[in-house]
């Protein structure tokens, strides 16, 4: 058979897909869409009905229009804790995120750029760390706060949410990429120091990875669940995760709904920080791969 033009001109290992396995790679990305949107917008829906109704009528159609009431009676809840919830979600998650980021960016381009006596080691129990689940050290973590007397204490969240292997290994991937190894000893013949070099140099080509870094790690302490509610007694340190639990688990106490839309409002600023920070975080996904 002769082969066609194309085929011929073609890249080797480049194939044409067919027809049907576009269909089917986007019936399945329409599957997991539709999967992991549909309660995000059962909960839109939700929060803009009308007190009390919640769970009647269509659960995926709007019927009537009370969000503003409903958001007035979620901030009249306890005189109002779930401000406070909110604002400690804030400083904990946006604390952590970010000393957290500038950790794991001088702890990663250290890893890539520096040759020191078990940098291999190093890099392996890092990513030793990050195959490890972080839940696993919530009770060796409740037991030595209980010791030193920081139960109670915004440093119980905030010590153990700081630290993060996975972001110490994608600032080690992305400084080993994107940061030439030319312009960090051009840096040092123009007599610039090796932090110097790094504030000034390194970490604006790291910038969109470093803004992946800080959202992730934004995402996972304001999701954070199991820590704060061991090591944060008090209701008004805890963040919003652990208090809209509380609020669920009240016996009725606190109606339904208003855990619904205190859920609704919660999610608010994740999708703030994801729509301000997306150009970044799409350029830092792959900032990494092309050398």
């Amino acid at each position: 058979m002769t082969p066609t033009l194309a085929s011929a001109t073609r890249p080797r290992g480049q194939r044409d897909t067919s027809p049907a396995s576009r269909t089917g790679v986007m019936a399945v990305l329409l599957l997991a869409a539709f999967y992991f949107l549909m309660p995000i917008w059962w909960l839109i829906v939700a929060a803009t009905k009308p007190a009390g109704h919640q769970f009647s009528g269509s659960g995926l159609w709007f019927d009537g229009f009370g969000l503003f009431e409903n958001i007035a009676l979620v901030f009249d809840v306890n005189d109002g804790i779930f401000g406070k919830w909110m604002l400690n979600s804030i400083f904990y998650s946006g604390t952590a995120a970010l000393v957290g980021t500038v950790i794991s960016a001088m702890a990663g381009y250290a890893i890539a750029k520096y040759a020191f006596r078990g940098r291999g080691l190093v890099f392996g129990v890092i990513l030793a760390a990050v195959l490890i689940p972080k839940v696993m050290f919530t009770l060796p973590l409740f037991l030595m706060f209980n010791q030193i007397g920081l139960l109670n204490t915004p440093l119980a969240m905030l010590l153990p949410s700081i630290v993060s292997p996975f972001g110490v290994y994608l600032a080690s991937v992305f400084a080993a990429q994107s940061v030439p190894d030319e312009l960090i000893e051009a840096g040092r013949l123009d007599g610039a120091g090796e932090f110097r070099i790094f504030r000034s140099v390194s970490m604006r080509i790291m910038t969109p990875a470093l803004v992946t870094i800080f959202l992730f790690q934004f995402v996972e302490v304001w999701n954070n669940y199991l820590l704060p509610a061991m090591v944060l007694n008090d209701s008004s340190l805890q963040p919003v995760v652990v208090g809209l639990v509380g609020w669920s688990a009240s016996n009725g106490n606190v109606p339904a709904g208003t855990v619904v839309v205190g859920a609704f409002l919660s999610i608010i600023p994740l999708v703030i920080a994801f729509l301000s920070l997306q150009r970044f975080w799409r350029a830092g996904l792959t900032a990494g791969a092309i050398k």
